[in-house]
């Protein structure tokens, strides 16, 4: 998918089962930062906290990633990706686009690995 906009925030989405990391950019730089962590189980415990963000934030665009195998394979978080991007997308009618997030995880691993983090704190970095 192509978004045809150059200009606007940009909030990005990595979902996992108990904590989503959430990035904010800006779609004329095309760097994003850490913005927080939403400890959340629950899809309407995130769509809740989601909701807060893009009232703050104002966004014109959400970006998801969606885990699947190195080998272009899916599993059980890719559909659970899948469907909480649908529900992103019914709840706050903007367009979604998707990530690809193989090796995304390894390539921050080693760079908190290079910068002497690890253990539990490399965990939530991660993240």
């Amino acid at each position: 998918m192509e978004y045809a906009d150059t200009h606007g925030t940009v909030l990005a989405f990595d979902l996992g089962l108990k904590r989503t990391g959430v990035a904010s950019g800006e779609l004329s730089i095309g760097v994003a930062h850490p913005l927080t962590v939403i400890q959340a189980e629950s899809t309407d415990a995130r769509i809740a906290a989601i909701g807060k963000l893009i009232v703050e934030w104002q966004p014109v665009l959400l970006v998801l990633g969606l885990p699947i195998h190195v080998d272009g394979s899916e599993h059980e978080m890719t559909r659970v990706a899948r469907n909480f991007g649908r529900k992103l997308e019914s709840t706050f009618k903007l367009p979604l686009f998707w990530i690809d997030e193989r090796h995304t995880s390894t390539a921050a691993e080693s760079e908190l690995h290079a910068r002497g983090i690890h253990g539990k704190k490399n965990k939530a970095l991660v993240d």
